[in-house]
């Protein structure tokens, strides 16, 4: 029951895209994959409202709260390649974004540009 609870797991999808991580998840839910972690997290810093409650401002425009959070889902590395061909044949492309907290603009330079910064 326990036995794939601690094991080291390899990261197939980190990136901000709520509804490719919900078709990761059904589909490997589906195939009967053990031992996949998958959750998301918000790692920005909450900029104060002004009154002490930290709520974003951001959240309060004209189309409701902006999902900020972060998707990821991690398998076992022995299922790793298994798992990339099923979704792959399912049409689904797990991308392992490691800078998704970098501005969006400092991403899409070349690095020699950035470093100038």
């Amino acid at each position: 029951m326990f036995k794939n609870l601690f094991r080291k797991r390899v990261p197939i999808f980190k990136k901000r895209d709520r509804e490719t991580w919900k078709q990761i998840r059904a589909t490997l839910r589906e195939a009967g994959v053990k031992g996949v972690r998958s959750g998301h997290y918000l790692q920005e810093t909450v900029m104060g409202g002004g009154c002490g409650a930290k709520l974003d401002p951001r959240d309060f425009g004209g189309r409701g709260r902006i999902d900020r959070d972060i998707y990821w889902v991690e398998v076992l590395p022995e299922d790793e390649k298994r798992v990339r061909e099923l979704l792959r044949r399912n049409g689904i492309v797990p991308v392992v974004e490691e800078n998704v907290l970098q501005d969006a603009a400092l991403r899409k330079r070349p690095p020699d540009e950035s470093a100038r910064l």
